[in-house]
């Protein structure tokens, strides 16, 4: 029988451990940050490589034109989404000012059926330019980090062309030379599948909503595209910070109808992304709570900034992933899964009945 004292200790010097490891993932995160971008670009990329190796592509050459691919889309996409954001920024104090109004018209009109608002007050509590302020922030935190723009391209290059030697490696170094453990195996896979898939889903979120908006004529369209291609990684949470800011702009440029269309339009395209296409090509057994799903914006957050947030679920569901391939673990991942996730592996443990 297990002294309870040792297994305290035990306990004890793990969770010290997990303390210690990130703490020196924070302050390491110069160079981490680079690297764990650079390893999702890579990872994206990768069944691109492999499809242009199945058509008797040589790696480098198929490993050459992706990335240069990704260079060319790159600047061009940088250079508009940088002007949309440079004009952005200048109507700033304008859009701020002009929501800021509108929401004190609508706590005037609830004053006239008796609902009593300290006007001041609310505004000082509740700032609709707010919202303005964080698109900013965030996206001048992300161009912050793209400043390393070389460094992830070469990392990226280096990642794609190992990408072969990558499973062996990882089987040796967990000590299983003949390749026996499946579990590894479907780690690496499960991992690249879902990032190749979530990507697609990401980039269709965006060109979808970027087409709506220009559609109805809102301003810096490229802007709230790109957004909402990259909060698309954050699954429940993303799409409504996504939306906000342009409704925001929606209500102030083309009035509260259109501002409503805005909103239908982020709401459809959310809804058959998320839950018919994405399901359908990436199943149910990948999925989070939605609770697991907010702490993990905060964590990642916290742990690597702004490129944390965008990557937390990614980032999680690894986690996720390499709890499940592994049948002592496997109640953690339970616990991070959704409902449905649940009710899927109680049907999957269910004895069949002839």
């Amino acid at each position: 029988m297990q002294n309870p004292s040792s297994s305290s200790l035990k306990v004890l010097l793990i969770l010290a451990s997990i303390v210690i490891v990130l703490a020196g993932i924070k302050a390491a995160s110069v160079i981490v940050v680079p690297f764990l971008l650079s390893l999702f670009i890579a990872m994206a990329c990768s069944p691109v490589v492999t499809w242009a190796i199945s058509k008797k592509v040589p790696r480098s050459i198929a490993v050459v034109l992706v990335i240069l691919m990704i260079v060319v889309f790159g600047f061009i996409l940088a250079g508009l989404v940088g002007q949309s954001m440079n004009e952005f920024s200048q109507n700033l104090p304008k859009y701020r000012a002009q929501l800021v109004d509108e929401f004190a018209w609508l706590i005037g009109q609830a004053q006239n059926f008796n609902l009593k608002f300290d006007k001041q007050q609310i505004l000082s509590y509740l700032d609709p330019g707010m919202a303005m302020n964080m698109v900013s922030n965030l996206l001048s935190s992300l161009g912050g980090v793209l400043t390393n723009f070389l460094l992830i391209l070469l990392i990226v290059v280096f990642m794609l062309f190992e990408a072969d030697s990558i499973p062996k490696k990882v089987h040796i170094a967990l000590d299983d030379p003949d390749m026996k453990i499946q579990q590894i195996d479907k780690f690496l896979v499960s991992v690249k599948n879902y990032l190749a898939i979530k990507t697609l889903v990401s980039l269709g979120t965006g060109l979808v909503i970027g087409l709506w908006l220009y559609f109805l004529g809102l301003d810096h369209v490229l802007l709230w595209a790109m957004l909402a291609f990259l909060l698309n990684y954050i699954p429940n949470i993303g799409s409504i910070i996504a939306a906000i800011p342009a409704v925001l702009l929606a209500v102030v440029q083309l009035g509260s109808g259109s501002a409503g269309l805005v909103a239908l339009g982020y709401i459809m395209t959310n809804t058959i992304m998320g839950n018919i296409v994405e399901p359908r090509y990436m199943g149910r057994g990948l999925g989070l709570s939605t609770l697991v799903v907010f702490l993990s914006l905060i964590f990642w957050g916290w742990l690597l900034g702004t490129v944390g947030m965008l990557l937390s679920v990614p980032l999680t569901m690894i986690v996720k992933i390499a709890l499940e391939s592994n049948p002592n673990t496997r109640w953690i991942a339970l616990l991070l899964a959704s409902e449905n996730d649940e009710q899927v592996d109680e049907k999957k443990e269910e004895p069949q009945t002839p």
